[in-house]
């Protein structure tokens, strides 16, 4: 599979695979193709992808015939990124999974301390790329990239938080103080990232523009 990332703000990769090749996708994200790719829809997410709020279902697309191409889009202004998980697993956001070859395994991923991550919303669940091949990983905003030292921490929003080699712990830790935490506008929590590893932070997640433009929405009456 060779691949070209194209666009702006709203990004596209385009893949050309060979015959036979199978890339596999979250439903939504094909954007355009050629005639000879093959449509296959499966439900191989399990169990955990249900739990974690995602669709079980993902697509299958196979070049029939001969060499095929096919393009898969962002759902939101940002980035898209490819992954070689053959150099290392890679946990990523939960909906930051946007494509990649059939060899690349797509799980999901919790977090050890499940009290703490309950309560924390977003960064309990997330996804674990690993096997073989590239994947295409959509990121929100801008994309900030660090590495770690082994023992080397970084105090993150939550949100903000991208995704990071497997050799990278992560923890979600309340904010200290009472008035912090109700006054300070900054969540209840944050997540610490402890190296050795690179992680990927996103400057403009998704939730966040939600929080933003919520209090603009006209309700019902008003």
């Amino acid at each position: 599979m060779k691949y070209q990332i194209k666009g702006g703000a709203f990004p596209v990769v385009e893949c050309i695979v060979d015959a036979n090749e199978t890339m596999i996708t979250e439903g939504g994200s094909m954007v355009w193709m050629s005639p000879n790719m093959q449509m296959e829809t499966t439900g191989t997410g399990g169990f955990g992808r249900l739990f974690s709020g995602e669709n079980i279902f993902q697509n299958l697309y196979t070049a029939r015939g001969g060499q095929g191409m096919i393009a898969f889009g962002s759902s939101f202004p940002g980035k898209i990124v490819a992954v070689d998980v053959s150099q290392g697993d890679w946990i990523v956001q939960k909906s930051a999974f946007l494509a990649s070859e059939q060899t690349v395994q797509l799980s999901v991923h919790f977090r050890k301390k499940a009290m703490s991550g309950l309560f924390s919303g977003e960064g309990f669940i997330m996804q674990k790329l690993s096997g073989m091949g590239t994947a295409f990983v959509e990121i929100d905003g801008e994309l900030i990239e660090y590495y770690l030292n082994a023992g080397q921490q970084l105090i993150v929003d939550t949100g903000n938080v991208a995704g990071f080699e497997a050799s990278v712990a992560m923890d979600v830790v309340p904010v200290k103080g009472l008035k912090n935490k109700l006054l300070g506008g900054e969540g209840l929590f944050n997540t610490v990232l402890t190296g050795p590893g690179r992680i990927w932070l996103q400057t403009m997640p998704i939730s966040s523009v939600a929080s933003a433009i919520i209090p603009y929405i006209p309700t019902s009456g008003s």
